[in-house]
């Protein structure tokens, strides 16, 4: 695996890795707060931390629903970051917005509805920042080699894929944790979204629901099976404009039972040993070049 270094911090490193913050940047003062807590947080557990926010959610459900500051959050990310020794990151939507957004953040990150966009996905590549592409709910796990080669032609000085829940039928969301497995094996690291793979998209009617007690157990699990970040999201269930069904609260990542550091047994950041070629067990139309189709033990 190649680790995907984001200004100080090294995801699929020796540490795990938590990407956390507001799922909007509402403001100033709020991306500093949640930044500089959860920095301690992560300080005291001797994990990586990189503060996430968005400048701008162009996916919103209703045209009613808050879209945010635009690019002045932009500032105000990068502010909290500076503030609280950690490396940033937002998402963008549209190529055009590559470019600035790179000048204020650490690492690129692009919406699961656009992660097969090519020219989004090259634009962020051109800017010298790692890219971290969440996989489209539509999306079979084995099909993100897609994305991962696009990257890779296209330049990028690292790559990240984040798991955030698969369709399943309306409004629902389902987590196949084998996909996990089969997103390492393409040799980049692996980030569970835990926050939004509880969401219930457009389950509210106008806005999209979630399941948020489910996000511990989800997270718990992920981490057994073995990723190399972890993602959670707003600090204020309930309160802000974005998020109100699957946020959780600020507060220490889970600490699952077996979970290990890298370097210690071969095993992965958090979770279960790096799986060999022979262990992975990927569809025959699926695998990546030269790769056995194994039988599970």
């Amino acid at each position: 695996m190649t680790p995907c270094r984001v200004g100080a911090v090294e995801i699929g490193g020796e540490r795990p890795t938590l990407i956390a913050g507001p799922c909007l940047a509402e403001s100033r003062q709020l991306c500093q707060d949640v930044a500089g807590a959860v920095a301690e947080i992560c300080r005291d557990l001797k994990i990586g931390y990189v503060f996430k926010a968005s400048f701008d959610k162009a996916n919103r459900t209703s045209a009613a629903s808050a879209r945010g500051f635009g690019l002045q959050a932009l500032e105000w990310i990068a502010e909290a970051g500076r503030a609280a020794g950690a490396p940033t990151t937002t998402d963008v939507h549209l190529p055009e917005q590559c470019r600035e957004a790179a000048e204020a953040v650490d690492l690129l990150q692009i919406p699961a509805f656009l992660c097969r966009q090519t020219d989004l996905l090259e634009a962020a590549a051109a800017t010298g920042r790692p890219v971290n592409v969440k996989k489209g709910q539509f999306l079979a796990p084995w099909d993100a080699r897609n994305i991962v080669e696009k990257l890779h032609r296209a330049g990028a000085a690292g790559i990240v894929l984040t798991e955030r829940g698969t369709t399943f039928g309306y409004n629902t969301l389902i987590v196949d944790m084998y996909g996990l497995e089969v997103m390492r094996g393409f040799g980049v690291p692996v980030c569970f979204d835990g926050t939004h793979s509880t969401q219930r998209p457009g389950g509210a009617g106008s806005a999209s629901g979630g399941v948020r007690e489910a996000v511990p157990a989800l997270c718990r699990a992920a981490a057994a099976v073995g990723i190399d970040a972890l993602s959670r999201g707003a600090p204020q269930p309930g309160e802000g404009p974005v998020g109100r069904g699957h946020a959780v609260a600020s507060g220490r990542p889970p600490e699952p039972a077996g979970a290990r550091s890298a370097g210690v047994g071969g095993r992965s950041p958090l979770g279960t040993p790096d799986p060999t070629p022979e262990e992975r067990v990927v569809p025959a139309d699926h695998r990546l070049e030269g790769e056995p189709l194994a039988v599970p033990r």
